[in-house]
């Protein structure tokens, strides 16, 4: 199996105990404070896993390129508000119509790559985009 695929299943089912996790969690909770608590714990999270590989080195290599670091804000406020929306989402409906609207997130991130980057899309992976997408909104709507 490919590094990338096992990174990415991985990724997967760490993303499906986030809304289970935080499902549970949000009970009694305000979703926003939650988050904010959340992206806390998970950025001391990573950077013990920078200081446990022993790259914290490396830091002032990503601040001094400053177009990389605005991408990478850029990506830190999207992944920010995308988890402020899903955790109120998943506060006030269903997981399992929830986390497939989601999950539109492979759909919109493919169309962009298209669009972006001039990434090719085969005829077959455009039918899987599509069922994809398809398959997302039957569950949730469902």
């Amino acid at each position: 199996m490919s590094a990338w695929l096992l990174y990415a299943l991985l990724s997967a089912a760490s993303a499906a105990l986030v809304a289970i996790c935080g499902k549970i969690g949000l009970q009694h909770l305000d979703a926003n404070t939650a988050t904010a608590v959340r992206a806390v714990v998970m950025a001391l999270f990573l950077v013990g896993v920078v200081v446990v590989q022993g790259k914290v080195s490396l830091v002032s290599q990503v601040l001094a390129d400053r177009k990389a670091l605005l991408w990478i804000v850029c990506s830190g406020i999207a992944g920010a508000l995308s988890w402020l929306f899903y955790f109120m989402a998943i506060k006030t409906g269903p997981v399992s119509r929830v986390a497939p609207i989601d999950k539109l997130s492979v759909v919109f991130s493919v169309v962009l790559a298209v669009i972006l980057f001039g990434e090719k899309l085969s005829l077959v992976a455009g039918v899987g985009v599509a069922l994809i997408a398809g398959g997302a909104l039957m569950v949730a709507l469902g």
